[in-house]
């Protein structure tokens, strides 16, 4: 394994006394355990081989915070402390971690959120886009998958050799406030 994209992430939007605890655990387990339990299980054949690349898709929410999404905000956060400590570590070894902090990219799990987003900030669906998820940014339109995927590439390859240990930011001025 010379590549590892971490990229699984599932959403809950629930204010903090109706947050399930269970659906809290789960977030944790598959966006913050499963990606350490796979830089652990990689990391050694990287340090053999003396190259590795390790990208993790965070968010703006690795970041900054945003009301209803406790899980998620907590999960990222712990993304970003994993990436950055896979990055010291790994540095002497060849091998560098960094994070991809989209905003709201256009996916079935965004998607999804739309109705809870409506219901927990008492707005209709349809302002949902508009209002809640690109309020904040300065280019009003959802980032496509694509766009991710090309920075994750770029971070791949043999002139990113110097970029570790980062959060790179892909959404479109929402953490320029």
């Amino acid at each position: 394994m010379d590549v590892l994209v971490n990229n699984a992430g599932l959403q809950v939007v629930a204010p903090l006394p109706d947050f399930p605890p269970d659906k809290f655990t789960l977030i944790q387990r598959v966006m913050v355990e499963a990606p350490f339990r796979l830089v652990k299980l990689v990391l050694p054949h990287m340090y053999d081989r003396g190259w590795g690349r390790i990208v993790n898709i965070s968010s703006v929410h690795g970041l900054v915070a945003s009301p209803y999404k406790a899980a998620y905000v907590t999960a990222k956060h712990g993304l970003e402390g994993l990436s950055k400590v896979t990055a010291l570590e790994g540095a002497s070894f060849g091998v560098t971690s960094n994070c991809v902090n989209p905003a709201f990219v256009r996916t079935p799990m965004v998607d999804k959120q739309i109705a809870d987003q409506a219901r927990a900030n008492g707005i209709p669906e349809s302002e949902v886009v508009e209002k809640i998820m690109l309020d904040r940014a300065a280019i009003k339109k959802l980032i496509e998958p694509e766009q991710v995927a090309e920075l994750v590439a770029y971070l791949c390859s043999p002139p990113a050799t110097f970029i570790t240990g980062s959060s790179i930011m892909i959404d479109g001025g929402w953490t320029a406030h």
